[in-house]
């Protein structure tokens, strides 16, 4: 059987795989009768599944025919990555098809028009849906992301009864007002930005311009699970809670990819020891408070971040896929968490100007591509800077203490840096790229710290997620490590043949060594919190949520656990907790608001300027509109309102009192 020939690509960075194998003869595309055939299946196909209750295999089915099409990667973890990549960048861009058109978020048209234009993309380009074998590094990297992810949800899965879970929960504030953007855009069938007015009266009002990606994606997800029943009470909370952990594991499984295919081709020793390294910095640094504290758009953001880092720091042969997978990517960004639109861009502008001979072979592709993505990635930030005024966040105070952060960003940073410069490493454009890449994280960090430092603040709650981008750039960079690692040494024809173990050994020592060095260092291992601990604890964010103690329910988790199951949603009626102090009263009735999908009501009655009590309670009596329910949460609470009726009866007019009754909040 003749060899086939082979094709030398221009212009790709040193290190990767520049020769790859000549295409074969284009196929035929089919007839008329066979491409109806294949169109008619696009909708029998969902058609079929929802009669039979099996929507929720609608959206595997995608994510492999996608990656069935892509050509790019050598692995089927490579083509699975890029696939679920590019679907989350133009799911988001769908989306406003979606919200406008009159079906919603229903499994069977989403699907019927997803798997049509799948369908109509295999014959212009006239490819056979085809994957890869899978290799045992793909087992090992979906087995450590899994791991990750899996211990982070140790104490959701320990919790026995909604109350623990909620209590959990209730450590992030955000995990009140994330579940509500889920829940309303699954309702109402998309973004809420696109109909303002009618949203105002579905949801606080904060909220309808705000970033709404993550909150679509797993709304439509979410519907293919149990197509037309959304999710209430307690269901909505522990759906909400399982999107979270599932986009952590995708950024988990993406970081490690990515520093796989910054790294290129490596031997299978230290392949397993960048494997092992990456999941520990997962759990050693501050990335797991993605999860505790409830940013789910952020852990969306930074798992696109991460693979568009990957694609710039080491191009696809193919410039196509290349140009698409950077378009929806940066699309995916803006919908999901725009603050790292302008690094991420700068970056891909970096790779325009380093890449511009190749990019001039397809001149149509890339103004297509250039076009729609200039149009849809800002929108959403055009939208919340000159319509909800959001550029005024950017001094928030909060955030991790920034000594931790500090403290992460050198450590990592030295060693990476280290590794980098090597002359190994940096002979190669790959790692060239690379600086660039992580120069521009460093400006843009640094710009962030010198807003704050302006405004008359230390860097606070923002500069944390620019060093949050920052991390992910120096988790990736640590292929350049696993490549100074020693291999087992080969026989050849001019030395004598060793034996296989004596000849492993030296290699798989230095391995070992460094493999649990840094295992100790992020602290996974060991009996200190490592190098990157939080202030004031020694113990990494992983452990400490790991082993906290799920029975000990807080006061406003026990209490917003009993009003829930107590004082269900009365249509019309604006519901509150009134507790002993204010900003008890405000986490108790804005957790119990999401939970009864009642935001939108309960707004007047809950956000003020002030916490003081009484004073709060009068002003939710004068602001808030009738009728009105007030669960009151102690004697304490119950005496404040009666003095205040007392001094103004007139309040009492469309007024319900209640009390909660003690029950165990299970």
């Amino acid at each position: 059987m003749r060899a086939q020939a082979t094709l030398e690509m221009p212009g790709v960075p040193e290190g990767t795989d520049s020769r790859v194998v000549a295409p074969p003869p284009a196929r035929p595309r089919p007839g008329a009768g066979v491409l109806l055939a294949i169109l008619l299946a696009c909708w029998l196909v969902p058609l079929a599944a929802y009669a039979v209750h099996a929507a929720w295999l609608l959206p595997p089915l995608i994510l492999l025919g996608t990656a069935s099409l892509l050509r790019s990667g050598r692995s089927l973890l490579d083509r699975l990555v890029l696939a679920l990549a590019l679907l989350a960048g133009l799911t988001c861009a769908a989306g406003l098809l979606f919200t406008v058109w009159p079906w919603g978020l229903h499994p069977v048209p989403v699907t019927g028009l997803t798997l049509t234009v799948l369908a109509l993309a295999a014959v212009l380009s006239r490819r056979a849906p085809r994957l890869p074998r899978p290799r045992w590094s793909d087992v090992v990297s979906l087995a450590a992301a899994a791991f990750a992810a899996v211990y982070l949800a140790t104490p959701y899965l320990r919790a026995d009864g909604f109350g623990q879970r909620l209590n959990l929960a209730m450590i992030g504030e955000d995990n009140a007002r994330h579940p509500a953007l889920f829940d309303v855009i699954g309702r109402v069938g998309g973004y809420l930005f696109v109909d303002p007015d009618a949203a105002r009266e579905q949801i606080f009002s904060g909220l309808i311009h705000y970033p709404q990606g993550w909150h679509f994606i797993t709304a439509l997800l979410d519907g293919f699970q149990n197509p037309g029943n959304a999710p209430t009470g307690p269901a909505l909370m522990d759906h909400y809670i399982v999107w979270c952990l599932a986009t952590f594991a995708m950024l988990a499984l993406v970081l490690i990819w990515a520093a796989h295919h910054v790294a290129g081709p490596l031997h299978p020793l230290r392949r397993l020891v960048l494997v092992l390294t990456v999941t520990a910095l997962i759990l050693g640094t501050e990335l797991p408070r993605l999860l505790i504290a409830g940013y789910p758009s952020e852990t969306l953001g930074l798992s696109l971040a991460a693979v568009l880092i990957a694609l710039v720091v080491r191009p696809l042969h193919r410039l196509r896929e290349q140009l698409l997978l950077v378009g929806a990517l940066l699309i995916g960004i803006g919908f999901s968490y725009y603050l790292f639109l302008l690094p991420t861009g700068a970056m891909v502008i970096c790779w325009l100007i380093a890449d511009r001979r190749r990019l001039r072979t397809r001149p149509g592709t890339v103004a297509t591509i250039g076009v729609l993505t200039a149009a849809l990635a800002p929108l959403i930030a055009v939208i919340g800077v000159l319509v909800a005024g959001q550029s005024e966040a950017l001094g928030a105070p909060g955030g991790a203490p920034p000594v931790e952060t500090y403290t992460t960003l050198l450590g990592l940073g030295a060693l990476v840096v280290a590794t980098v410069l090597v002359r190994t490493n940096l002979s190669e454009t790959t790692w060239r790229r690379y600086l660039v890449v992580l120069t521009v994280a460093l400006l843009f960090s640094a710009s962030m710290a010198a807003v704050n430092l302006i405004n008359g603040t230390q860097p606070a709650y923002y500069f944390g997620k620019t060093a949050h981008l920052l991390i992910l750039v120096f988790i990736a960079g640590t292929a350049a490590l696993a490549r100074l690692l020693p291999v087992p040494a080969q026989s050849t024809a001019s030395e004598p043949r060793r034996r296989p173990i004596t000849a492993a050994l030296p290699a798989i020592g230095t391995a070992t060594l460094v493999t649990l060095a840094l295992l100790m260092g992020t602290g996974v291992i060991g009996w200190t919190g490592g190098y990157f601990h939080r202030s004031g604890s020694d113990e990494t964010w992983a452990r400490e949520w790991v082993n906290r103690d799920r029975r000990a329910i807080t006061r406003p988790a026990s209490v917003t656990a009993m009003a829930a199951k107590a004082y269900p949603a009365i249509p019309g009626t604006v519901t509150l907790v009134v507790d002993k102090w204010g900003a008890q009263s405000y986490r108790e009735s804005v957790f119990l608001s999401a939970l009864q999908s009642t935001t939108g009501q309960t707004e007047p009655g809950i956000y003020f300027s002030t916490f003081d009590e009484p004073a709060r309670t009068a002003e939710i009596l004068r602001r808030t509109p009738r009728p009105l329910r007030l669960i009151v949460a102690g004697q304490a609470a119950q005496q404040a309102i009666d003095g205040i009726l007392l001094a103004d009866p007139a309040l009492r007019e469309g007024l319900t009192v209640v009390p909660l009754k003690p029950t165990r909040a299970r």
